[in-house]
């Protein structure tokens, strides 16, 4: 957890590049609020629903993929309080998290291409994370909804450095590209000397996002270096990445490295290699059902 560990000095230059980016966005009062409320036991679903009220953008945000094919609800849901009570109330934090990320990117000067990109994987490993965690809850990991919020931040750190480092962001593309054989995050090392984890590592401590959640960013490469504990949410997105990069990005052809599991990381979420085939048909599945979520994180909703 990064505000528990030593703070290194590649820690603090990164924290020196995000308190100096100008126009980094923020994430609206609303998540924030929640994100506290739902720390306490006795929140209601009246609690999560009067907060959502305060901000009328985000509500209508909130209804309309609560309304999406993603959830597949048989009648149209037209208050947040109804939405709250038949989704729940992790899942309502998941489309509050989702919109307040969508939100604050969109208007942010970086190329159509690679927003697209960006955020068709985050949600893709957002989606595996989920189906991980339901096929299986009942072995070393629960709750699919904090699966979903940290495969969905896990390479937030990408956004910073192609907002503050446009340059050099274009450097690591273009020698990836050239490469084809190398991790990105080595190669973001190699040439900015940290990479896209820590900076999401240190953008989640400045968002004030869960110690759980930061862990989840910093280490979705490395697991093995992550703070054991119950949730091995590292460990999940670490599989969940994987699991999304072949499904969609694989291609012996035109893009044939993804990055290597670690050896102990189906052991740590409690499934098998021969397991993966059907996440991957169940997440094809459920990225086809998340339109709605890609028009918004598009500006299009």
């Amino acid at each position: 957890m990064i505000a528990t560990r030593q703070t290194s000095k590649v820690e603090t230059d990164v924290g020196r590049l995000i308190a100096e980016t100008r126009d980094l966005p923020t994430p609206p009062i609303v998540f924030s609020q929640i994100q506290r409320v739902l720390g306490d036991p006795r929140t209601s679903a009246y609690d999560i629903a009067a907060i959502l009220q305060e901000d009328p953008g985000m509500s209508a945000r909130v209804l309309k993929l609560t309304n999406s094919a993603y959830y597949g609800l048989t009648r149209t849901i037209e208050s947040v309080k109804q939405a709250v009570v038949i989704i729940g109330m992790e899942a309502i934090r998941n489309l509050v998290l989702s919109a307040a990320m969508f939100d604050a990117f969109a208007k942010q000067r970086i190329s159509a291409e690679f927003q697209d990109s960006f955020w068709r994987h985050s949600l893709a490993t957002a989606l595996a994370a989920r189906c991980l965690m339901l096929a299986f809850r009942d072995r070393q990991v629960s709750d699919p909804e904090a699966g979903f919020s940290a495969g969905l931040l896990h390479d937030i750190g990408k956004m910073v450095i192609a907002i503050s480092l446009p340059e050099q962001a274009g450097r690591v593309s273009q020698v990836k590209a050239e490469t084809k054989l190398m991790p990105e995050h080595a190669l973001e090392r190699s040439i900015l000397g940290f990479d896209h984890a820590l900076v999401g590592a240190v953008l989640g401590n400045h968002w004030k996002l869960s110690d759980k959640l930061v862990e989840a960013i910093r280490f979705h490469h490395n697991p093995i270096a992550s703070q054991p504990d119950d949730s091995n949410l590292p460990w999940l997105v670490h599989v969940s990445d994987y699991v999304a990069r072949m499904t969609f990005d694989y291609d012996p052809e035109s893009n044939p490295y993804i990055e290597p599991l670690h050896v102990d990381a189906f052991e740590m979420i409690g499934c098998r290699e021969a397991d993966l085939p059907r996440v991957s048909d169940r997440l094809r599945e459920e990225f086809l059902k998340a339109k709605t979520f890609m028009e918004m994180a598009k500006g299009l909703n």
